[in-house]
């Protein structure tokens, strides 16, 4: 049997749902300026397929890396961890 590549994976939060079966989740990342030492958040957009519509804004997900699913979405949902408050 064929074996698939290990797929990309984040967590991120919500922070758009408005459009139909897609959501926008924005991942942050922290790391330390090689110079400085100061510690850098950045963080970068990912819109991702949400085949039932069930995420909502404030949540924290985990998507997966899949193949492009339109111009823009080639990120889909795999869990949704915690539910905003």
């Amino acid at each position: 049997m064929e074996q698939r590549n290990l797929r990309k994976e984040r967590i991120g939060v919500v922070t758009g749902d408005k459009m139909q079966k897609s959501i926008t989740v924005v991942v942050q990342r922290r790391f330390k300026h090689p110079i400085y030492g100061k510690f850098i958040t950045k963080s970068k957009k990912y819109i991702a397929h949400d085949e039932e519509d069930t995420c909502k804004m404030g949540d924290t997900v985990r998507i997966a890396e899949t193949r492009p699913i339109s111009k823009r979405k080639k990120w889909r949902l795999v869990e949704i961890i915690e539910r905003a408050k």
